[in-house]
């Protein structure tokens, strides 16, 4: 029996809200990730959004698939998929229905506006916990009433935790708890493969029967933020600096759709920008599963990612556990990857006076990193987000950065890359998925201790339609202009 398993009928229910556990989403694999590994000790009852869902409305009992998985015998877990982010109605009748202990969220707050314009009603029978996955400056203080709503605020990255603490340190800390909890992935999916018929076959196949000195992968949503034209560029800037015959046998597999409508034509970027002779660039056949994900992991020497702005960089940590080196922007939850270390030897932590290390302040880092500096900063908004950081790595910077890796030898790269997968398993780290799941038992646990509901509260109307904007009007007073523009400055 798995250790602290609790008997079906003494568990306490939490409610999820996010993506359907189902689906392949970087929120969905995470979600499915905290469930499989709280089975033993929480029931779950998931409110599964996306975008258009044929199946809105139904109830789905993956109990048998999740015992399967588990080894458990006696799990209860439920799916409601739901045709975009549901609405204040559904959640009163799951919370009437299923009776859960706690509410849990996970995603962008705007996504789910109707949801913090009921917190009062929600936390005066149950509490609320929010896993926020906010990843850059300047202090989002639009984000305020968001974090307000909630009981605990579980943080993905260390800058992550930061910021929230300084959005809400003018409130009273009782009111509010926040925890560190990376992401974390299951090593027994994504591993080091060795003596391994089925693969070798794979990756001939795959390689069309050639042999390459250095193979790097790109796993990311075709979208403008991802950069996926700059990676090619970065790409041919690289193997430009290298003799024709060595340049020949270096790969760039890229797996994202060639051609999407939020990012880039990438065969038209590739057929403008390389010598398809002497720049490698191949995409993988579509979809694939995680037995055939953490094969392409393999058989590249490197992870590469060129991101604006990134919460934490899911396929990063993947290849990393598949024993892959990482080369990426200093940004948000990558950060944590690098492991950067402060004058003292210790892995760095972030406050007002160090809110992150995107300008080089501390160098040194896990060896299975090469971390790329921004060059170019740049505030950007949206009615949405009325501002965020995007810092910009320059292409020929990501370039040289593919350099310093080709150059340390297929051998070296692996040593690093298999010293990556050891930190990521051990304790300080605690980027396993076993691990994030005793993380959140453990803060969840700490929440029910303590948590005493509201007392008051009163019910507003609340539309169904979609909501683009805080629910909580802003007031724009006299210092709360002087407070946003501190924050700013």
């Amino acid at each position: 029996m798995k250790k602290g398993y609790i008997p079906k009928d003494q568990r306490k229910k939490i409610l999820f809200l996010c993506d359907d556990i189902r689906l392949h989403s970087g929120i969905g694999t995470m979600a499915k990730e905290i469930v499989l590994n709280t089975a033993h000790y929480f029931n779950w009852v998931n409110l599964g959004a996306a975008i258009k869902h044929p199946e809105q409305g139904q109830a789905f009992d993956l109990s048998p698939q999740i015992n399967e998985l588990t080894g458990l015998t006696d799990s209860s877990i439920k799916v409601i998929p739901w045709d975009g982010y549901g609405n204040h109605q559904i959640v009163r009748q799951l919370i009437d229905q299923e009776k859960p202990d706690a509410i849990l969220h996970f995603t962008d707050p705007r996504y789910w506006a109707w949801l913090y314009r009921m917190e009062k009603e929600i936390r005066t029978k149950i509490p609320m916990i929010f896993y926020t996955i906010w990843d850059d400056l300047p202090y989002p203080m639009y984000n305020r009433d968001f974090y307000r709503s909630d009981d605990m605020l579980l943080c993905i990255s260390k800058q992550t935790k930061n910021l929230v603490e300084n959005v809400l340190k003018d409130f009273p800390k009782e009111d509010w708890q926040t925890q560190y909890v990376p992401h974390g992935i299951d090593d027994k999916k994504f591993f080091p493969i060795a003596n391994d018929l089925e693969y070798e076959v794979f990756k001939e196949k795959f390689l069309e029967y050639k042999e390459y000195d250095f193979v790097v992968f790109w796993n990311n949503r075709n979208i403008r933020r991802k950069n996926p034209g700059d990676v090619v560029t970065a790409w041919k800037i690289f193997t430009d600096q290298l003799p024709k015959e060595k340049a020949e046998k270096c790969l760039l597999i890229l797996h994202t759709d060639p051609v999407d409508g939020n990012g880039t034509d990438i065969p038209a970027v590739i057929e403008t920008v390389c010598d398809p002779k002497i720049n490698k660039i191949k995409f993988t056949n579509g979809k694939c599963d995680e037995k055939q994900l953490n094969y392409y992991y393999n058989l590249s020497d490197a992870q590469f990612m060129m991101t604006d702005n990134e919460g934490w960089g899911l396929s990063l940590t993947e290849g990393l556990m598949a024993g892959s080196m990482i080369i990426a922007p200093v940004q948000g939850g990558m950060q944590d990857q690098m492991r950067f270390e402060d004058e003292n030897g210790d892995w760095i932590n972030f406050s007002s006076e160090f809110p992150t290390n995107s300008n080089g302040r501390y160098k040194k880092h896990g060896e299975w990193a090469i971390p790329m500096f921004g060059k170019t900063r740049s505030l950007k908004g949206s009615p949405q987000t009325p501002y965020i950081y995007s810092t910009q790595v320059d292409i020929e910077d990501a370039g040289l950065a593919l350099l310093s890796c080709y150059n340390l030898g297929r051998e070296e790269i692996q040593r690093r890359g298999l010293k990556g997968r050891e930190w990521l398993l051990s304790d300080e780290a605690r980027m396993t998925a076993s691990g994030m799941g005793q993380n959140f038992i453990d803060n969840i646990n700490t929440l029910f201790k303590n948590w005493k509901p509201l007392e008051k509260f009163s019910i507003e109307k609340v539309s169904d339609g979609p909501t683009t904007y805080n629910p909580h009007s802003v007031q724009y007073t006299p210092e709360f202009k002087e407070k946003l523009k501190e924050v700013l400055t």
